[in-house]
């Protein structure tokens, strides 16, 4: 499925001689049943002429619905990365980054690749009503493929899948997170383009105001393990309940207690599948009070149950 030259190929203006390219960055994992993803980080040619771009993928194969897959791919030019950790660059870890000799101009491909059991969770009615359902649900009867501009939200999730901090449990958590918003971002994108971009709940058009909703986020995967009320969230991120709760809606299109529970699920897998975590230790570190209430929610939210998994 994932080929990083087709996805160079989207936004490149000139033919691309791959033999050579240099390979700065190149990371790449399945979750089984769930999300495949890679990222390629390339060393950038000076005369290339590139454009920023995103492709979105469905394959369907009526007969072989095994083969069912929905992919994004995104390729992201003009960055600059350091070759060596930022810890350890006498220039970066005293601020002095453009002075940087270690600093490369890049080119990030991305391909995110899920399968229909991760996807239909997300489909609410059996009576799909327009093609974002039909897509999710693996109901549309033909493949297609369609270029998806770069808005600024998705920039953004681009971006913190590049730069973050995060490694091994929490990395996790975060790009699973990442990967929905970017799969959100992108169906929205399917369904047209908005003229402007104009939020109901008019707090939002304050700046300061959708940091505090972003900032909820990120609460919520840093306690991934700690359930948190509403009440406790609203108090850390310094803003009223009752907006807390519309404006996650709005900016993320689902509520608080959905994201938090899929993410939870998410890790759960992470946990059972690549750590290889019992169920007992996997319910306990994710704050659940017993193991039948842990393997309830994690086969409503998968179809299996967590014992299953552990025997892939």
């Amino acid at each position: 499925m994932y080929q990083s030259a087709d996805i160079l190929q989207i936004g490149q203006k000139q033919p691309l001689v791959f033999n050579e390219l240099d390979v700065l960055l190149d990371i790449e994992r399945t979750v089984p049943g769930s999300v495949h993803y890679a990222i390629k980080r390339y060393q950038k040619i000076s005369d290339w002429n590139m454009d920023d771009a995103g492709m979105l993928i469905y394959h369907y194969q009526k007969n072989d619905p095994a083969e069912n897959y929905l992919e994004l791919r995104f390729c992201v030019s003009g960055n600059v990365y350091c070759r060596q950790k930022q810890a350890e660059c006498n220039y970066c870890k005293f601020n002095a980054s453009k002075g940087c000799v270690e600093k490369v101009e890049s080119v990030d491909v991305l391909s995110f690749s899920f399968k229909p059991s991760y996807l239909t969770q997300f489909v609410k009615s059996k009576k799909q009503r327009n093609v974002t359902d039909e897509v999710l649900a693996f109901t549309h009867p033909t493949s297609f493929s369609k270029t998806l501009p770069l808005c600024g939200k998705t920039r953004l999730a681009i971006e913190a899948l590049l730069n973050h901090n995060y490694t091994d449990t929490l990395e996790n958590i975060f790009i699973n997170a990442q990967t929905q918003i970017l799969l959100l971002y992108s169906m929205d994108c399917m369904m047209g383009e908005k003229e402007e971009e104009v939020f109901s709940c008019k707090f939002l058009a304050n700046e300061a105001d959708r940091e505090k909703i972003v900032k909820a986020r990120e609460v919520l995967l840093q306690h991934i393990g700690e359930p948190l009320t509403i009440k406790e969230l609203s108090r850390k991120v310094a803003i009223n309940e009752c907006y807390l709760k519309k404006g996650f809606k709005e900016l993320f299109g689902t509520t608080i207690f959905d994201f938090y529970q899929s993410q939870r699920m998410e890790h759960a897998k992470y946990l059972l599948y690549d750590k290889g975590l019992s169920v007992t230790e996997v319910s306990s570190l994710l704050g659940y009070s017993s193991i039948s209430h842990f393997s309830t929610a994690f086969k409503k939210h998968t179809g299996i149950k967590p014992c299953e998994l552990l025997l892939h």
